[in-house]
């Protein structure tokens, strides 16, 4: 394999690659010196300069798509086997071990490794990552930081692809931030999505039921959230440990064999004079009070786990006050829907993304404390299609078992019928909790019905959609804003 200087051609990602990986990880069949200033795996997005990965995914091999990228204009392709020269048309290739775990660090080494240039930050956990993305985010940019966000609320895909991630990170840096804060999906570990990524810390939220239609058991969905925790992806680690993986992974990290990371655990047990509201949250930590202007009692995790990690990085505590003091509400997690201007209903509306059984456990319970004994907790949910089918059940179970009145109704059915998706949910209902339960597959009509019967004092949480301004219903997409829909029942009513 020649050796090429220039930090851009298919020679030196080579070169790199050996280096990081051994002797086998990579070869040229090609041109070496052959330029390259980009990566992608899609071929629709080929152009001059462009390396083509060839993914191997459930459904498609990207190496069936090599000749469509080289007539597009692929410069080179990023193969696990050499292919046919006359297919591919002697276009210069890159042949790896693995296309997929390569590809990260080569898209961090074409964008000058740009999560090295900032101080980068990954959040990983079933629920919880949004919301304590953006409490750090906010105390960061109370410190005076210039702060790149990237997550459920920021494109498709919590974690996106390697190219596109190194990408966003490089136009970060180009954009004077100083911290990058990501969202770290399973998903994005299994399909090594952050490979070639640094992070200077990494937290652990939570773990609960979900994705095990990618991951198959709950054992190798709770491995992939803790691949992150190791000393090649970053020095310090901010773990949960109310949580029993948190404790788990704790454990995990202290028996690895070789150099490990610093561990820094957080508790609310630590917490004093805890105070919760459907809008606000409070306590003392190490002698100092935090205010948060968001409620809900799961919400105080979230936050104890942004300011552990802050004062970790090195900012101040009177920065972390002044940062979680001014934070807004968060699209969609534990979002209050506010009556028309003049206009009180008596009762109160919550928008909260919770898709999980543990998720929507939490949200109820955060509901049922802020309102009074003698009041109704009134839930509507459902869950998506084509997703993990075996959460369903314990989804039905969690709203049954916490809430006084549940609709179950239509998330994003995609390809699957609403009826049947109710049907996985109602199936975990409790016999003893059935009259509680009503079907309305109309999430429109679900979430008018919920606020028609609520009375004064009463809390309505709409669950599982959170800040989603759509609904896929598999043959098309249609606006459905959770929180406009109430708005405008609560508008009606008020007039």
């Amino acid at each position: 394999m020649s050796r090429v200087t220039d930090p851009n051609t298919v020679g030196s990602l080579a070169a790199t690659l050996v280096n990081m990986f051994g002797g086998a990880a990579a070869q040229v069949h090609g041109d070496a010196a052959t330029q390259i200033s980009t990566v992608t795996h899609d071929s629709r997005a080929v152009d001059s300069g462009t390396l083509f990965a060839c993914l191997r995914g459930g459904r498609v091999d990207g190496h069936d798509f090599a000749e469509a990228a080289v007539e597009a204009g692929a410069s080179a392709l990023l193969v696990d086997h050499r292919l046919d020269g006359a297919t591919v048309g002697g276009v210069t290739q890159l042949i790896v071990d693995d296309t997929r775990l390569r590809l990260g660090p080569i898209a961090a080494t074409l964008m000058d490794d740009p999560s090295r240039r900032m101080t980068t930050v990954g959040i990983t956990g079933t629920n919880g990552k949004t919301t304590t993305s953006l409490m750090i985010e906010s105390i960061l940019v109370a410190h005076g930081q210039r702060v790149g966000v990237i997550g459920t609320l920021n494109g498709p895909r919590t974690t996106p692809e390697a190219p596109e991630l190194q990408q966003r990170l490089a136009e970060f840096v180009a954009d004077d931030c100083s911290t990058a804060v990501l969202e770290v999906s399973s998903h994005a570990l299994a399909l090594h999505r952050v490979d070639g990524t640094h992070f200077d810390a990494v937290v652990f939220t939570n773990f609960g039921h979900d994705h095990l239609d990618l991951h198959g058991t709950p054992e190798e969905y709770f491995r992939a959230k803790a691949s992150l925790f190791d000393v090649r992806f970053a020095p310090l680690a901010v773990i949960n440990i109310d949580d029993t993986h948190g404790q788990l992974l704790t454990d995990v990290i202290a028996g690895n064999d070789g150099p490990s990371m610093r561990v820094v655990a957080y508790s609310v047990s630590e917490l004093v004079d805890v105070e919760v509201t459907a809008t606000s949250l409070s306590y003392e930590w190490n002698g100092h009070r935090i205010h948060v202007a968001i409620g809900g009692a799961f919400n105080v995790s979230n936050s104890l786990a942004a300011v552990v990690t802050a004062t970790e990085l090195g900012v101040p505590i009177d920065d972390v006050i002044s940062g979680l003091g001014r934070l807004d509400a968060i699209p969609g997690r534990f979002e209050t829907v506010t009556w028309p201007t003049g206009v009180d209903g008596g009762f109160s509306v919550i928008v909260d993304y919770a898709h999980t059984p543990d998720g929507l456990t939490e949200v109820i319970a955060a509901a049922r404390a802020v309102v009074d004994e003698s009041a109704s907790v009134i839930v509507v949910f459902g869950c998506g299609g084509d997703r993990d089918q075996g959460k369903r059940a314990g989804m039905g179970a969690a709203a049954a078992a916490g809430a006084d009145r549940v609709i179950v109704t239509s998330d994003n059915p995609r390809s699957e019928a609403p009826m049947q998706i109710i049907g996985d949910v109602v199936a975990g209902v409790s016999s003893n909790y059935r009259d509680r339960v009503t079907l309305n597959p109309d999430r429109r009509q679900a979430i008018g019905e919920a606020l028609d019967v609520a009375q004064s004092g009463d809390i309505v949480v709409i669950a599982g959609k959170g800040h989603e301004k759509t609904q896929d219903l598999g043959d098309s997409v249609v606006e459905f804003d959770d929180r406009a829909v109430a708005q405008s029942f609560m508008e009606s009513s008020s007039r």
